[in-house]
């Protein structure tokens, strides 16, 4: 459903950037299209994991759940930042599928798995790149707040930025860092689902700076190497991990499909 609701609204944003006018100032206008193309990609890949993610596929879901949390961040900009035009409605609906969707994910999560396997080299690598981002992202963001917060004034714009990645995005990554360099379970599996979320939302960045020109913008090199840096980042990271990831089988007697496939959702 949410990759069904996703394609036509993405579509409609990067087929017809003007629905932004007056919504979104002209400086945003490429960061807007630059995500919508991205989220047509993002429902596109969702689509077929919705069909290919069997039980047994683990990197399918963990990959699922990765594009669920992009698209929960993206629309949430549109649903925070009131982007009030005609699609404002689809917005929501997609906000909180993407949400709910990850809630049941967590819910239906089986804890009675062996702890699946990384090798430890990955592992640490793997754990070390995500922290990097709440120790970067909450001293940069908290310095940006405290001259708000002292003097009283609402920016216009791109505030929803600081309640995602404040409350949401850089606690994900904390957590769950934490939980991989310990080597648990909910770690190692969930950590990867951050770095394909990190890629998607970085890489947008790095494209909405490519589309500069096509809104009479000059492209600025010095900001479009940073961003694509830290998305090819995200996608060695997560690609490392979840060639290495070796999920362990459920304890005796427990869930498995009749192939003999474990699985780490139940969704009896």
């Amino acid at each position: 459903m949410t990759a069904v609701l996703t394609l036509p609204v993405a579509a409609a944003g990067a087929a017809r950037p003007e629905i932004y006018a007056g919504i979104v100032s002209s400086n945003i206008l490429p960061g807007a299209f630059s995500q919508d193309l991205l989220s047509v990609a993002a429902g596109l890949g969702l689509g077929y994991l919705a069909v290919a993610a069997g039980p047994g596929k683990t990197r399918h879901h963990i990959a699922a759940l990765g594009i669920l949390g992009y698209l929960f961040y993206a629309y949430g900009i549109y649903v925070i930042e009131r982007a009030y035009n005609g699609l404002y409605l689809a917005y929501m609906g997609i906000f909180a599928l993407a949400f709910w969707c990850m809630v049941l994910a967590g819910a239906h999560f089986r804890r009675d798995l062996t702890p699946p396997a990384l090798p430890k080299g990955i592992r640490l690598l793997s754990a070390s790149g995500a922290i990097l981002q709440p120790l970067i992202f909450y001293p940069l963001w908290i310095a940006m707040l405290l001259p708000l917060m002292n003097s009283g004034e609402q920016i216009d714009s791109l505030y929803s930025i600081f309640i995602l990645d404040l409350c949401f995005i850089m606690p994900g990554f904390l957590i769950l860092s934490v939980l991989t360099f310990r080597n648990r379970a909910v770690g190692l599996l969930l950590l990867p689902a951050l770095h394909v979320l990190g890629f998607t939302l970085i890489f947008s960045l790095a494209i909405g700076e490519l589309a500069k020109p096509l809104f009479g913008v000059p492209l600025s090199p010095p900001a479009l190497w940073p961003p694509l840096a830290l998305s090819l980042l995200f996608l060695v990271l997560g690609i490392l991990h979840l060639a290495k990831l070796r999920p362990g089988s459920a304890a005796p007697g427990d869930a498995s499909t009749p192939g003999g496939r474990r699985v780490l959702w139940d969704d009896r």
